[in-house]
């Protein structure tokens, strides 16, 4: 998503992740190394950009206040939040250093062994998704600049590459700007008039399986794949459709619905496919569920 505070649906996808973090470290913990991951990559939208949309001739930046403020330094990093987001809490959990943004490491003299964000504003699993914002890196441009990053990676741990990219965490969170950045925008793409929501959800799921068995294919074996949110409750969407006072869209939500379903579905396919090697593991984060939360029991989160 674009042009919005973020953080307050960030805390309870954060608690899901956490949960992941601590099952994950305690199925290693006779492993003769820390239970520790000694990466994350991340792939997504704005939810998760850590700057790169800084860097490209966009609309959809936010690397002027009032983002930012409550971040160090009070001062705007490319973030769409007020401050951390849900990618720097998990990081700080797992006892990483705030890992760059792709398009800073890109000169060289970055540390990208502890991990590398790929995500961008606007971007979605769609090539054209977000395109009359300008400039983004769609899933497919995140993978791709994921291998400039991993022939670096290569050079530096030659030897002991395999075992780094099995153990290191992926979070992916994209799909969100495929509607509100597309299917939902009539006037600017066709998608919709092509595609029925059921038949739109299936496409974007075909993709985003291609995408991430590729990021597998690489050598990744821990991810987590997010979700997304209740996109009928959010303003973009509230204003578009002229919903009732305190009400969300329905129809947009099931739509988000739709998507998460099969999305469920691929992860249990997938751990099941990895049953007899136990080599690959993989969380669905349940992004909607957390946001619905907090919109109907807003005082539990003060």
């Amino acid at each position: 998503m674009s042009f919005t505070i973020q953080s307050f649906v960030l805390v309870p996808w954060f608690l899901v992740l956490v949960v992941f973090a601590v099952v994950l470290a305690a199925g290693v913990q006779n492993s003769p190394e820390p239970a520790m991951f000694p990466a994350m990559f991340v792939f997504g939208d704005s939810l998760v950009d850590n700057g790169n949309n800084n860097r490209l001739d966009s609309l959809a930046r936010s690397n002027y206040l009032p983002y930012g403020i409550d971040f160090d330094g009070g001062q705007p990093t490319g973030r769409f939040s007020n401050g951390k987001t849900i990618v720097d809490f998990i990081g700080e959990l797992l006892g990483l250093p705030e890992i760059p943004a792709f398009m800073e490491t890109v000169d060289g003299g970055v540390d990208i062994l502890r991990g590398v964000n790929y995500a961008s504003a606007a971007g979605g699993i769609l090539e054209e998704t977000g395109r009359h914002l300008g400039e983004r890196f769609s899933m497919r441009r995140q993978v791709e600049n994921f291998e400039k990053t991993l022939m670096e990676i290569k050079r530096t741990k030659e030897s002991t590459v395999k075992e780094y990219m099995a153990k290191s965490l992926v979070v992916v969170s994209l799909g969100n700007n495929d509607y509100i950045n597309n299917y939902l925008k009539p006037s600017l793409f066709l998608t919709s008039s092509i595609y029925d929501p059921t038949s739109f959800a299936d496409l974007l799921l075909s993709n985003f399986t291609t995408h991430l068995l590729e990021l597998y294919g690489k050598g990744f074996r821990k991810f987590v794949l997010a979700g997304i949110g209740p996109l009928g409750c959010i303003p973009d969407q509230l204003a578009a459709r002229a919903a009732l006072p305190g009400e969300c869209v329905a129809a947009v939500n099931e739509m988000a619905e739709l998507f998460n379903d099969r999305l469920k579905s691929l992860v249990d396919r997938l751990n099941s496919d990895n049953k007899t090697t136990g080599e690959g593991i993989f969380v669905y984060g349940n992004t909607y569920g957390a946001a619905v939360d907090i919109l109907t029991n807003p005082f539990a989160y003060g």
